[in-house]
């Protein structure tokens, strides 16, 4: 099974291409650049290295957020348009899945962290089974940092941090974290398409491949500029119960 995994979903971009259980190519870039820069000629350096054609691939897997809105959006599309043109599926990784498949039988619980601003963090909390399958504990969700810890601290086993959000968050884990803790070393600390790609790969023999046409993002909370136009139509509402229902001044918000 040949798979292509994007990631973009964060400040790396990173595609790779995986084929019957073996890494053959790989690129991954943390730059600062913009993903509609970097994603497509990785893409494109990533087939021609590995010596595999596009319209080899059985599919196409993706980080599917949540994580950056605009990374989020480029990732998907790029795969989209890849999958249709190609005839593939299109194989939905959840970002957090596949930051914690990166610590594949890891003992203890796996909690990845990405930074989502506003004092809050995507996470989730997962495990490997014994038969070497990803187990979820806590579903991904958009949570204050101190939740999260809370979380693993009644489960009271030995925790795998990893994620951009381990940097920021740093002294509050040290702090609050009661279990026996470790943060994953850079090499393994952010977001990786060979995970994306090898966890795509057993999702699709799971049955979770989709029409490309299917598939959106998951963002998990609105992005700030519908949150903005949420809090204008909050504020002209409020203005205009003040008024008494005249809406005369109260157009110009939205």
């Amino acid at each position: 099974m040949k798979i292509l995994g994007i990631d973009s979903s964060g400040l790396v971009a990173s595609a790779a291409i995986v084929a019957d259980d073996i890494l053959v190519s790989e690129f991954t870039v943390n730059n600062k650049q913009t993903h509609s820069q970097t994603l497509l000629p990785m893409i494109d350096q990533a087939a021609a290295m590995s010596g595999i054609g596009l319209e080899e691939l059985d599919g196409i897997a993706v980080s599917a957020g949540p994580g950056s809105f605009t990374g989020l959006r480029i990732g998907s599309s790029t795969a989209k348009g890849m999958a249709l043109a190609l005839g593939k599926p299109v194989v939905p990784v959840p970002t957090l899945e596949g930051l914690a498949y990166r610590l594949a039988y890891a003992d203890g619980v796996i909690c990845p962290l990405m930074d989502a601003r506003r004092n809050q963090v995507y996470a989730g909390i997962y495990r490997f089974g014994a038969d070497g399958a990803l187990e979820c504990i806590l579903d991904q969700t958009a949570a204050d940092i101190s939740e999260v810890i809370q979380k693993v601290n009644e489960l009271g086993e030995k925790v795998h941090y990893l994620g951009d959000g381990t940097a920021v968050y740093k002294e509050t884990l040290q702090k609050e974290t009661i279990a026996a803790f470790d943060i994953a070393p850079l090499h393994l600390n952010r977001q990786s398409a060979a995970a994306v790609a090898a966890l795509g790969a057993v999702y699709l023999q799971q049955g979770k491949g989709m029409d490309a046409k299917e598939h959106v993002p998951v963002y998990l909370r609105q992005s700030q500029a519908e949150r903005e136009r949420a809090e204008r139509l909050l504020e002209n509402s409020a203005r205009m119960e003040g008024n008494g229902g005249d809406t005369s001044d109260a157009g110009a918000g939205c």
